[in-house]
């Protein structure tokens, strides 16, 4: 993974007669700008943009299994599971490996169609990635970010927490960039969804294999 602050954008920012005002707005349309080679992609995560290529098998393998779990789980209801969608709040952008939103959600498409307000996202999943930036990304400044836009619930599936866990993290408080409740577990325990559409759903072996320090 690579991330681009303000000092470093000068060679993807596109010429413009007047400035951006701010980082945000820097940020916004440097990552508008960017061309990345196919098996990448770019998020805005703190301040900063987070260039990151496509997933390793074991990693897209557990992400698709969710996604196909939870097709089956909602069918008939308002909401489905998405993969591969921007993300966006306040010039934020990010692409969760799995999410829950609003089948039917074109109020909430952006005025310029890049992607899906997080209004409309219910429940976000991500996979954790090998590597320190990787793995500090998703369980702590991804954790900020989705619960200063007040996604009800975050699911972190981590290989490298004791060898297998799903955290679930719910009842954000977007003041202080925090979730109020966690719920950790093994990966041959599993893990439930406490609210939301995915209610009840619960996340073990099946999706995501068995731990690393199972016997």
């Amino acid at each position: 993974m690579t991330a681009l602050a303000h000092e470093t954008l000068e060679a993807v920012m596109p010429k413009v007669a007047t400035p951006p005002s701010d980082l945000d707005d820097v940020l916004w349309q440097a990552w508008k700008a960017m061309e990345l080679p196919e098996g990448y992609h770019a998020e805005i995560v703190e301040g900063f943009i987070e260039v990151s290529p496509t997933g390793r098998y074991s990693h897209g393998r557990i992400a698709n299994r969710l996604r196909d779990k939870l097709v089956v789980f909602l069918a008939q209801g308002e909401f489905v599971a998405r993969q591969d969608m921007n993300v966006i709040h306040k010039r934020k952008v990010w692409i969760p490996d799995v999410f829950i939103a609003l089948e039917d959600a074109e109020e909430h498409i952006t005025e310029d169609g890049l992607g899906i307000d997080a209004s409309a996202v219910q429940l976000i999943v991500e996979v954790v990635s090998p590597g320190s930036d990787s793995i500090t990304r998703d369980r702590t400044r991804k954790r900020r970010e989705y619960a200063r836009a007040g996604i009800p619930v975050y699911v972190l599936i981590d290989d490298f927490d004791e060898g297998g866990t799903i955290t679930v993290l719910s009842a954000p408080d977007p003041e202080a960039a925090v979730y109020d409740d966690e719920v950790r577990a093994a990966y041959r325990s599993g893990a439930t969804i406490p609210e939301g559409p995915a209610k009840g759903f619960t996340i073990g072996e099946e999706i995501t294999g068995a731990s690393r320090n199972q016997a």
